[in-house]
């Protein structure tokens, strides 16, 4: 049944009416030398020589009812092979005998001869030249049986119609189908298209001496050296047309034909074979379908594959064989793209124009066709496919990828991961972004992608086959699902297999190298692309910029732009182009982590954690800090605090959204818990554990912290324009410059020192530069106290001298406001509203006292009011000021003339301790500004309460003070009034230096009663105390109040006896 559907199909094509083929033709030689090859004894493919047997090659035109079957070199071999039903049917009894391999292998000459005569003047029927002669009366003008020029003409005539939308003379398709069949038939043997036999002859001895005849290899060869310099142009024009045809119907390719052949039934891909040329007959259909079985695992045979490869490959190189290309491209060729049409060259052009280039634009139905193309073509399957491509990246494949075998799909995932690399070359760079901005757009096309998600793809997405689409799931919209289902958690459930998930991986890193292989991206963010980010064209710029731009975004734009960045925080790998920034880094520090294929934001928390590292370059420094920048927009693109703090963030934030914001809303609410001493936090122990890892980082760079960057922005530009941001140095800068700040950013910047001080952690400058002492001497210290434990070993022989003179800096700051020394706040939080709330009621809430407070406590200290606790602080005040002039805020404002005067090589040392302030000291009386000598003889006051408060004068006297004053307590000025009696006693000798450093002290002392007597009775009882004729005076004041004594009891007396006498009276 199936030999005779098959000639009722042939006949069907003959018996027209348009075409007029009533009658099988006849047998007539062609007009011109037939010129067939050497007979079938030596090359049974070709057709019988000039010297054989006509058998009826001479004979005239038959009648109308001549059979094949009757010819007695045909019936035998008929008989013997083909069906009864086909022996009326002349082309039936061809396509039998053609068909038959054994046949064509011990055909006997007459039979070959009469079979090749028998195609060669098919041609020659009356009708058939009456079609010709309409539709081709321009191109054929005399002799309308020239070699083959009827049928080329009307080859050309219907691809020519394929390629218009506009049918000026239409050809039916009963005639078309006919055409078709004519052109099938002479596939085996390129002799038998007469007009290309002609057109070709000098390029066969030229290219393809040696390739027999037959098996349609002289086609193939020729069609593979089509592009050659050396090749006709008559030639190339006729191969081109015979290509189109192929394209249209594949069966015109013998080759492809009979290789494919059981292949296309084992795949169901001709369904109706009763259809004469159903849609199942172009090229692009076969090989969709038989792609679409080959990439589910389904088994084609390799002669097959390699067909398909071959035409593949033809389709890529000749924009032309695709007529939806013509007909719908032909505006952006002329315009753009003229001159470029071999090797691939102008369809990589239109590739280029279809990416979205800013100065073109493509039409959407072109693009609908290019896409469709390449999905024909499939060339992410084997690079090779796309001969523009493969010789532009020849020379990146040999380097980059030669461990990859030659054809595999892994080629063109080798070229992506080495896109903007030293090794990459810019001809390719353009020609695989081009390839693969149409690859990205159906997730199918790539072959590694489809063979590991094709299983989770229609468990999860409802995808159908290979070459089938779904309006539901249109192509472009398979990955987005994919990828939304990588990152599940296991409580989420539905997640995506390994395998696939890696796939998915690879796929977003090669789309973060350029955003126009992010279709959605590119579909929802065109508009703001133009209007944001036009001058951004660099790598990788695009995207930055839009993130950026965040806030200014479209809707659409924003959540599509938001997804992205909220994954890159899960897994940072997917922005290929920081990961190479940062490679020098990541192999140092973080090589664990990346490892892991799992990523959970550990990386980037590793990168930021080194961010300043010896390692770190300044490609990677800027894109860890963009990407901390734009995690600052929203709390969700920072994964690991995310996930640690989503429920806190619903019950105590639900309103709030940026990062810094959410950052500040849960640490008051720590901190007010811990300042009421709740039984349990409100906020989770893994969130709080996350919020300082935040809290931390915020604190290196002060544009993650808004509410400080804004305020300061113009301070800045004015006080720190040539200072990094990065490194805390900005942070550094603006707190040197605190006096010349606005009073916005003054007010800030005294906001981040008072939590720095109460939280030393959060000084990123302090941390960093001490970090080495802080494992020395701070590994037991709390974390807060960490400042108060380096403080205590400033002075030691080991302390490094960078972080000594950072702690001098957080010290001068601490002494300009009772409010950054959180330790003292707390011990003299009864005493400061006691004494000193006349400062307190003038003070500002966010401005310094400039060491107001702390000079009245220092002064209460010294006539011994303070409780204990606070004594205890403002002794190591003292003590610390008196061997560091600058941590006496309140001298070195009132001072800083004298001491540049008088002063100028002491305060110039390196290493301070105490010589400025002896130095003013000594130049009492040279000072003429009074607010300067009232605060050194303040300090001289001070020295008296305690020796410790005096470096000098205690260095000097360290080993009498040891011999004579040993049981004396230190405070309350009792060392120095045991010195000052050991310094009268004639029994005791003091050290020489001991006993001039004091008797100094005594004559400033007295010069200090003189110029600055009490002001009160607690001053004058503190003179007293001091002094050195203390018993003398105390003995004086006793004998003076016993006297007092004596006359008032007299007087009592005496009083009493007049008043008695006045009674008696």
């Amino acid at each position: 049944m199936a030999a005779y559907s098959r000639s009722q199909l042939l006949l069907l094509l003959w018996f027209v009416p348009l075409c007029g083929f009533g009658s099988v033709l006849g047998l007539k030689a062609a007009s011109g030398p037939a010129d067939p090859p050497n007979p079938p004894v030596l090359r049974p493919a070709d057709p019988p020589g000039k010297d054989a047997p006509a058998a009826g090659a001479s004979q005239p035109r038959r009648a109308t009812g001549w059979k094949l079957s009757e010819e007695e070199a045909c019936r035998e071999d008929l008989t013997r092979l083909c069906p009864r039903h086909t022996w009326t049917n002349n082309l039936a009894v061809l396509e039998c005998l053609q068909d038959r391999r054994e046949v064509r292998n011990i055909m006997p000459l007459s039979l070959s001869q009469l079979l090749w005569n028998y195609k060669l003047n098919l041609t020659t029927d009356p009708k058939f030249e009456s079609v010709a002669t309409e539709v081709c009366k321009s191109t054929i003008t005399e002799d309308i049986h020239s070699q083959g020029e009827v049928i080329a003409c009307l080859e050309k005539a219907l691809v020519r119609e394929a390629e218009q939308q506009d049918h000026v003379r239409p050809i039916k398709e009963d005639c078309k189908r006919a055409i078709l069949r004519v052109a099938e038939l002479s596939s085996d043997d390129f002799h038998l298209d007469r007009h290309l036999y002609f057109s070709c002859r000098d390029d066969r001895e030229r290219f393809c001496q040696n390739t027999p005849a037959g098996e349609g290899k002289v086609y193939k060869c020729l069609f593979n050296h089509k592009f050659e310099e050396a090749m006709s142009e008559k030639c190339r024009d006729a191969l081109t047309t015979r290509q189109k045809l192929i394209s249209q119907d594949y069966r015109v390719s013998y080759s492809l034909a009979k290789a494919c052949k059981l292949d296309l039934r084992k795949q169901r891909c001709s369904l109706d074979t009763n259809l004469p040329r159903a849609r199942e007959a172009r090229l692009s259909y076969l090989l969709l379908c038989l792609e679409a079985a080959v990439h589910r695992g389904r088994p084609v045979s390799g002669e097959c594959q390699g067909e398909m490869l071959d035409y593949r490959r033809m389709l890529m190189e000749d924009f032309s064989l695709s007529p939806e290309i013509v007909l719908h491209c032909r505006t952006e060729i002329e315009a753009h793209c003229s001159g470029l049409h071999r090797k691939g060259r102008t369809l990589h052009c239109l590739m280029r124009i279809g990416r979205g280039e800013r100065s073109t634009s493509i039409d959407s139905v072109c693009q609908s066709a290019l896409q469709t193309l390449i999905q024909s073509a499939d060339p992410g399957a084997d690079y090779r496919i796309d001969r523009a491509l493969n010789e532009a990246c020849e020379s990146v494949i040999q380097t980059a990828c030669k461990h990859i075998r030659t054809g595999d799909p892994m080629i063109l995932s080798c070229l992506m991961e080495h896109l903007y690399t030293e090794k990459m070359v810019e001809d390719c760079e353009h020609r695989l972004l081009e390839l693969q901005y149409f690859i990205s757009r159906d997730w199918k096309m790539d072959p590694l992608l489809y063979k590991k998600c094709q299983g989770d793809a229609s468990r999860l997405c409802h995808t159908h086959g290979w070459n089938e689409t779904s309006e539901l799931m249109p192509p472009g919209a398979v990955f987005s699902c994919l990828y939304r289902h990588a990152y599940r958690t296991e409580e989420q459930g539905r997640r995506l297999s390994r395998d696939c998930k890696v796939e998915v991986q690879r796929i977003l890193h090669q789309r973060a190298l350029d955003v126009k292989l992010d279709p959605e991206l590119q579909k929802r963010c065109m508009t703001d692309l133009g209007k944001w980010c036009s001058e951004k064209t660099d790598t990788g710029q695009e995207l930055e910029c839009l993130q950026d731009h965040l806030e200014d975004l479209v809707s659409a734009c924003r959540d599509v732009v938001g997804n992205l960045t909220e994954l890159e925080s899960e897994d940072i790998q997917i922005d290929a182009l920081l990961i190479r920034a940062c490679e020098p880094v990541i192999q140092a520090h973080c090589h664990d982590v990346a490892d892991n294929q799992i990523d959970t934001g550990d990386l980037m928390e590793c990168l930021v954690q080194n961010k300043h590292q010896k390692e770190m370059n300044e490609k990677c420094s800027v894109g860890v800090t963009h990407f901390q920048l734009i995690q600052m927009k929203d709390f969700r693109f920072s994964y690991k605090f995310k996930m640690a703090c989503k429920e806190d963030v619903l019950r105590l934030c639900s309103n709030i959204k940026k990062k810094v914001d959410v950052v500040i809303c849960l640490s008051t609410t720590v901190r007010n818990d811990t300042l009421q001493d709740v039984r349990e936090q409100r906020v989770t122990l893994k969130c709080r554990k996350q919020l300082r890892v935040e809290e931390l980082e915020m604190s290196e760079d002060i544009r993650l912290e808004p509410e400080l960057y804004e305020p300061c922005r113009s301070d800045i530009s004015r006080l720190c324009p040539n200072v990094n941001f990065g490194n805390a140095q900005m942070i550094e800068c603006l707190k040197e410059q605190k006096k010349q700040l606005s009073q916005r950013c003054h007010q800030r910047i005294f906001r981040l020192q008072e939590a720095e001080m109460t939280d030393p952690e959060l000084d990123y400058q302090l941390m960093r530069v001490c970090k080495q002492m802080i494992k020395r001497f701070c590994t037991e210290a709390d974390a807060r106290n960490v400042l108060q434990c380096l403080k205590q070993n400033k002075n030691s022989e080991l302390m490094d001298p960078k972080c000594k003179q950072m702690i001098t800096k957080r010290q001068i700051t601490q002494n300009t406001d009772y409010r950054l020394n959180p330790v003292l706040r707390k011990a003299c939080r009864a005493d400061i509203p006691k004494f000193c709330q006349s400062i307190l009621n003038k003070a500002s809430e966010d401005s310094e006292l400039e060491g107001q407070v702390i000079a009245c406590l220092k002064l209460k200290y010294a006539d011994q009011r303070l409780s204990p606790d606070c004594e205890d602080q403002i002794r190591v005040i003292l003590q610390e000021s008196a061997l560091d002039y600058r941590l006496d805020p309140q001298l070195q404002m009132h001072c800083s003339d004298e001491i540049s005067r008088l002063c100028a090589e002491e305060a110039a040392a390196q290493e301070q301790t105490g010589q400025v302030e002896e130095c003013l000291k000594v130049n009492l009386l040279k000072i003429k500004q009074e607010a300067c000598k009232k605060e050194v003889l303040n300090m001289l006051k001070e020295s008296k309460a305690d020796i410790f408060v005096d470096p000098v004068l205690h260095t000097a006297c360290a080993l009498d003070i040891k011999h004579h004053c040993a049981a004396v307590a230190p405070g309350r000025g009792r060392q120095m009034s045991c010195l000052m009696e050991a310094l009268q006693d004639k029994r005791v000798r003091l050290q020489p230096e001991c006993k001039k450093r004091l008797q100094d002290r005594i004559d400033m002392w007295s010069y200090a009663a003189k110029v600055a007597p009490a002001e009160g009775f607690s001053d004058l009882a503190v003179q007293v105390m001091t002094s050195p004729s203390k018993n003398y005076i105390l003995f004086m004041i006793a004998l003076g109040v016993c006297i007092l004594f004596l006359v008032g009891l007299l007087c009592g007396r005496i009083t009493k006896q007049v008043t008695r006498e006045l009674k008696d009276r």
